[in-house]
């Protein structure tokens, strides 16, 4: 059972960071290139609030074979409690939340004039947002090819 979470724990990363990259580079241009700006604006919301749900899933189970990892390294007295993979996979649940359910919801009303932000400003940080979560999901892949078991230390 223990190897089988490890390896769930090694694949989980490389699998958002698929998915993250295709609606990225894969299917948001895609979109834009054949419908108009609004119907593709419509197909990407929706397209992106799976995504976002998706990310709040495979975060927090990232999270807690991460955090399983790091105990188990931890009682070995071979690392930290709180692991660098953890850390990571916070604040990529935190991007997520932060960007599709905290500023998504404020961008129709910016969309007609209202609120202490533009559409602009609001569209910048949500994509700014994804664009770090996408980079932290990376950093996990790339820490699941190359790290011990345990995690390292923060």
């Amino acid at each position: 059972m223990r190897a089988a979470l490890e390896r769930l724990r090694r694949l989980l990363p490389g699998l958002w960071a698929g998915w993250l990259l295709c609606v990225a580079l894969l299917a948001t241009p895609a979109v834009f290139s054949q419908l108009s700006g609004a119907e593709a604006g419509r197909l990407v919301g929706r397209m992106l609030a799976q995504e976002a749900y998706t990310s709040l899933a495979l975060g927090l189970l990232l999270l807690v074979l991460e955090r399983m990892t790091a105990r188990r390294a931890a009682q070995a007295g071979t690392g930290p409690q709180f692991s660098v993979g953890m850390v990571l996979a916070l604040a990529a649940v935190f991007c997520t939340v932060a960007g599709y359910f905290g500023v998504q919801p404020l961008m129709p009303a910016a969309r007609l004039g209202q609120g202490a932000l533009s559409f602009g400003q609001l569209h910048a940080m949500s994509a700014g947002f994804f664009v770090l979560k996408t980079l932290l999901v990376l950093a996990l892949a790339w820490r699941a090819l190359t790290s011990p078991a345990a995690g390292g230390a923060v």
